[in-house]
């Protein structure tokens, strides 16, 4: 099979296309010939060899935990129902996404409706899991208006539907050229967070905010807590800037407004806990209520992804596609 691997930690250009032999699943395990591949955020700091939630792997590594495709082999003593259904897995702590083959065990697989395309699978297993964990924590209302700074990522897109479905006023934020395909969602206002005074303008039309989805952090995710009304929410679940946003007592105290970081355990205490989660957020894609934004490259061209990703220049979910497609 053919596989990208990462021989050294360093620049994008570190991941190359292996031929690899064929995976075998072990019992309670199947292998899946996969279609499509999700990249996160998260693979490219652990490309880099930097420190992070995970341990750095044992190299050469085949990185990678998001997969899409169709069960071609079941390991013994697995239901053989499995066989030839399509599925979308999370690999979990596992690596080895990136590839043509992948293995996991069945208590990991989500079956895939025909009319889902194996990229909005991937979308909804990982990401879409993520937004709807943020959601279920602080929902939007019809009385607030909800600032999405990154609205045109992968997450921040699920979250600004969200928003929008359950009647709140939607501010989306992106930065450049990626402002221009905001547009499509309706969103209410749609600015620039790389122009100055774009928090300006937000206060101005829209006298502020009563709910703000971070996941950029630095000066993005202070300025839109300065938007914060009286009572205001800010929902944290990453910090793709490189720092998290600065939180003060005085925020919390002198202007009543409630902070929280929803990764980790806040989340995986939902009902069903994480796999609940993507299973419900699979529904969310295979009902129309949830129209994934995805942005593919060939397998091969993994090391272009992770710079269109590192550089803020893809849209949406990044995804890797099979090269027989």
């Amino acid at each position: 099979m053919k596989a990208i691997r990462l021989h050294a930690f360093g620049p994008p250009e570190n991941l190359v296309l292996d031929e690899l032999p064929d995976l075998g699943p072990a019992p309670g395990q199947v292998r899946i010939a996969v279609e499509a591949s999700g990249v996160h955020l998260l693979d490219t700091a652990i490309r880099r060899g930097e420190p992070g939630p995970l341990p750095p792997p044992e190299l050469p590594t085949v990185p990678g935990r998001e997969v899409a495709g169709v069960v071609d082999v079941v390991g013994p003593d697995t239901d053989r129902s499995w066989l030839g259904r399509q599925v979308v897995a999370h690999l979990g702590a596992v690596p080895g996404g990136y590839a043509e083959q992948a293995v996991t065990e069945v208590d990991r697989l989500f079956a895939v409706p025909d009319h889902v395309t194996f990229p909005d699978a991937v979308a909804a297993v990982g990401t879409g899991r993520t937004a709807l964990g943020v959601v279920e924590l602080e929902p939007a209302g019809p009385d607030d208006v909800v600032l999405v700074p990154s609205a045109a990522g992968g997450l921040g897109w699920l979250l600004v539907q969200s928003a929008l479905a359950a009647g709140a006023r939607v501010v989306a934020a992106a930065r450049g050229s990626r402002t221009e395909v905001l547009s499509e969602l309706g969103a209410h206002l749609v600015v620039d967070y790389g122009e100055p005074g774009w928090d300006k303008r937000v206060r101005d039309e829209l006298g502020g905010v009563t709910l703000v989805h971070d996941g950029v952090g630095g000066v993005v995710g202070r300025a839109a807590l300065e938007l914060l009304r009286p009572g205001g929410r800010l929902v944290m679940f990453g910090f793709s800037s490189g720092t998290p946003t600065e939180v003060t007592t005085a925020d919390l105290v002198g202007r009543g407004i409630s902070a929280g970081w929803s990764l980790g355990p806040r989340m995986a205490a939902l009902p069903g806990g994480i796999p609940g989660l993507a299973a419900r957020a699979l529904d969310k894609v295979a009902a129309g209520e949830w129209r994934p934004l995805v942005t593919t490259f060939p397998l091969g061209e993994a090391a272009r992804a992770h710079a269109a990703l590192e550089g803020r220049r893809a849209l949406g979910k990044v995804v890797l596609l099979a090269e027989h497609r």
